[in-house]
């Protein structure tokens, strides 16, 4: 890609002068789930299904996409079993598929973020100052920025399993500079079914990693510790009395904290998403938003939510009229399966579930 990923990851979560993108992770109540087993003579029981099996929380993860010129994103769907690279130098990390995920691929040439059929969702964005490699990392198996995800979402089950990976960091990011050198520096948000998140950043080249329940909100910079301190702050002078507006990172950060925290909690999935797509729609950057002194702002090009329970995956194109969503339990993720993909440039009237518009596909080409 260009010199790496390029305007792929560049493009999509970076601004010199501007912050971008917000994730928020809303979580329902826990409920239980009305069930009807069979007994040996296969004739249905009342009796109910005991233990987790048996309880089922709503977790929605939303994300908005900003920047300042058009960002073409397709939706593929991915089958299990696909043998990938993570580029196409010698040695590099190289893998098949166990698990069926669906990818919002920027410029058809990288895997921005995604989620897997385990309902383990993985989004990058920005975060200034991210150096990935340091000279003890000089050497090990290339993985570029353009596939990270997909490796991550092809392979693992959970957020545990996730850490794993990244701790032994046995391979080096590649991919990190477009246009001679212009940095592409991400962070990623990580959660899992069971509500389980990680942020994960690189400070040259070591991996920072932070792990819990109640990692909800993630935006820019500063680095995430920091960016907590500043939200201490705020909710010392308590939200209800004032809150910071402005479209900076840690503006959007204290604003999506107070409002996840204080919205209603549900496990209807439709209302999940309308209380979860209003909270990001309060943190976003408003559509062609500019300020003289500030030319590179970014304005919000798309949010997405991804429904961890019901694997359910929306897609929120602010110039469509409406929100769609591909049904990952209803598509075939069986290792020969075709890719599938929406053209969302081409398909922009769509509204609710989108399953009948995916279309078999080649896989997209990475932009190494």
């Amino acid at each position: 890609m260009f010199c790496g990923m390029a305007a792929l990851v560049a493009a999509a979560c970076w601004a010199p002068e501007a912050d971008a993108c917000s994730r928020v992770v809303y979580e329902g109540d826990t409920t239980e789930v009305p069930s009807q087993p069979t007994n040996p003579t296969g004739s249905q029981t009342n009796a109910p299904i005991e233990g987790e099996e048996a309880r089922k929380t709503l977790r929605i993860v939303g994300r908005s996409l900003d920047w300042k010129t058009p960002i073409p994103t397709n939706l593929y769907v991915y089958p299990r079993g696909m043998k990938k690279v993570g580029n196409v130098t010698p040695g590099a990390v190289s893998w098949t598929s166990k698990y069926g995920s669906v990818y919002a691929v920027s410029y058809d040439g990288g895997v921005t973020e995604g989620m897997n059929e385990k309902g383990l969702v993985i989004n990058g964005l920005f975060f200034v100052g991210t150096v990935y490699d340091n000279e003890e990392t000089q050497g090990r198996p290339d993985m570029s920025l353009a596939m990270i995800v997909a490796w991550l979402l092809d392979m693992n089950a959970t957020t545990p399993e996730v850490v794993e990976v990244l701790r032994q960091h046995d391979f080096n990011i590649s991919g990190a500079t477009f246009d001679g050198g212009t940095v592409s520096a991400l962070h990623w948000g990580i959660t899992d079914a069971e509500g389980r998140t990680a942020v994960v950043e690189f400070d040259h080249g070591n991996i920072n990693i932070y792990e819990g329940t109640d990692l909800n909100v993630l935006t820019n910079d500063p680095a995430f510790p920091s960016m907590n301190a500043i939200n201490d702050y705020w909710e010392k002078v308590g939200g209800v009395n004032m809150l910071p507006g402005t479209v900076k990172s840690p503006d959007r950060f204290v604003r999506g904290k107070f409002f996840d925290k204080n919205v209603e909690h549900t496990n209807d999935a439709d209302l999940g998403l309308s209380i979860c797509r209003s909270i990001l729609m309060n943190v976003s950057v408003p559509y062609k938003y500019t300020v003289e002194t500030s030319p590179n702002v970014s304005s919000t090009q798309w949010r997405s939510f991804a429904n961890l329970r019901d694997l359910r995956y929306y897609f929120d194109i602010v110039t469509n009229l409406g929100v769609y969503y591909i049904d990952l339990q209803k598509c075939d993720l069986s290792e020969g399966a075709p890719v599938m993909k929406i053209d969302t440039a081409v398909l922009t009237n769509i509204v609710g579930e989108a399953n009948q518009y995916l279309k078999p596909t080649t896989p997209f080409t990475p932009m190494y």
